[in-house]
């Protein structure tokens, strides 16, 4: 990691906020905001679709489909029309199709 105008921009190979930056104000004062731009988010390859049934929680289909329930992301990424993780919860999502993208393999990045 390294420093850039008292914020920190994530340099870790593989991270997925890799080479984003820090928001910044134009005049050169405090940030508005003490988060990252808009990092690119490419098109998911090799999805499975996947209905989704009353309980699903991004946790949860995250560990059953990648065994690890901090991958809930990857699926986040893959759906647009999911603005919050809580979103899939909610009752209008019941019986809608997600899309589930493979993992990359080892070594592959995040």
């Amino acid at each position: 990691m390294k420093s850039f105008q008292n914020e920190v921009v994530v340099t870790e190979k593989g991270s997925r906020y890799e080479g984003t930056r820090p928001f910044v104000a134009e005049d050169g004062k405090e940030p508005v905001f003490g988060g990252f731009r808009a990092r690119r988010i490419g098109p998911a390859e090799g999805v499975l679709e996947y209905t989704v049934k009353e309980g699903d929680r991004l946790d949860l289909l995250s560990l059953h489909f990648y065994n690890n329930p901090r991958k809930w992301w990857r699926i986040l990424d893959a759906n647009p029309k999911i603005v919050f993780g809580a979103d899939l919860m909610l009752d209008d999502f019941i019986g809608e199709t997600i899309r589930i993208p493979r993992l990359m393999p080892p070594g592959g990045g995040r």
